[in-house]
């Protein structure tokens, strides 16, 4: 089943606290994840990256993790007492010993460099979590359900240009060996032309036995056609194709080059340059496939 890399998965879950996730998808060669996470949550990032890598092989990703709503953090106070203390003790002896009349107030102390600060601890539970983890699991449920759908767009493309390609295959086979008839009779008439007539036949064939057999693209097509088996047999694998497509189409693209420049034949350079335009537009889709 073909699926493209490019996609993108939104999902929210939960009650008091809403959990949103959103992914976004492109082609890469390897599976690599950038997850954003708020302050407090990357003890998640193991579990989101786990939940991920169960239904995408392939593909850059980019992951964002928002809350909102209460109950999200704790807040309290903290009070350093000895710190606190040790202010009092030195405003005492300061007043003591200028002999200062004014009193020591609470509002004083407290306004004092470090004596009290706001600690937020964070308050996400189980329900949060399991909150996350709806939200994860449903975003790359519609992350993947995308890919599959352009997957299958990329597919018929694929398949269209592919069966272009073996329209140009059987129309070359049988025109193939007409090259080496052709090549004789343009010869046989030059040798002709430039000896007057009095042509030696031995000289003749051996020019054509040579030219037969650099002109020969026999062995490039039966390859060609092999690859375009292989090609349509790894469309219908279940585990990741990209890579390998990869491969086949630059196989298919060096048959077709050694084809064009063998067959020293304006027909057979015809259909190969069309060969060569959709083996180029399919290495283009081949490249977003997973």
């Amino acid at each position: 089943m073909v699926s493209s890399m490019t996609g993108f998965g939104r999902a929210r879950a939960g009650h008091a606290t809403h959990v949103t996730v959103e992914m976004k998808s492109v082609n890469h060669r390897f599976l690599e994840m950038s997850i954003r996470l708020p302050k407090g949550m990357m003890r998640f990032e193991d579990m989101i990256r786990k939940k991920i890598g169960e239904r995408i092989r392939r593909g850059r990703l980019e992951v964002s993790v928002t809350i909102e709503g209460e109950g999200l953090s704790a807040r309290r106070l903290h009070v350093d007492w000895d710190l606190l203390e040790q202010y009092k003790k030195a405003m005492e002896e300061t007043k003591h010993r200028f002999q200062m009349p004014d009193a020591i107030t609470v509002q004083q102390l407290f306004m004092m460099p470090e004596v009290a600060s706001i600690e937020e601890t964070e308050s996400l539970n189980d329900e949060f979590e399991e909150s996350l983890q709806e939200a994860v699991e449903a975003a790359v449920t519609m992350l993947g359900r995308m890919r599959d759908t352009e997957g299958e767009r990329l597919h018929n493309d694929v398949q269209q240009r592919l069966s272009d390609i073996e329209g140009c295959v059987n129309a070359i086979i049988p025109h193939a060996p007409t090259v080496v008839q052709k090549y004789r009779e343009r010869l046989e008439a030059k040798l002709k032309e430039v000896y007057n007539h009095d042509l030696d036949e031995q000289r003749l064939l051996t020019e054509i036995v040579l030219y037969a057999d650099r002109c020969d693209i026999h062995e490039e097509l039966v390859r060609l056609k092999s690859h375009l088996e292989q090609f349509h047999e790894t469309l219908m694998d279940q585990e990741p194709i990209g890579r390998k497509l990869e491969f086949i189409v630059q196989e298919m693209h060096r048959e077709m080059n050694t084809i064009g420049s063998k067959a020293n034949d304006l027909t057979i350079s015809k259909h190969v340059v069309d060969m060569k335009n959709h083996v180029e537009k399919i290495r283009e889709q081949v490249q977003n496939i997973e």
